[in-house]
């Protein structure tokens, strides 16, 4: 799973982007993130997958870094 850094999030539009560790920006919409709370914290470390939509890859199941895969 790729890792990286919250790097920007608006609560009230729910969009948000994560700089991956090798560079690239993803958006992402606060319904990936894992723990349902639909909030995050700038600079959160964070792992994730990657989705393909509308032709971009977006990061989702957003969660801590540091989490155990389950």
């Amino acid at each position: 799973m790729p890792t990286g850094t919250v790097v920007d999030f608006d609560e009230h539009v729910g969009l948000g982007h994560v700089d991956a560790d090798d560079g690239a920006r993803y958006l992402f919409h606060c319904v990936e993130i894992a723990d349902d709370t639909r909030t995050i914290e700038l600079g959160a470390r964070v792992r994730f997958e990657l989705m393909v939509k509308l032709g971009s890859p977006e990061a989702s199941n957003l969660r801590p870094a540091g989490e155990a895969e389950s």
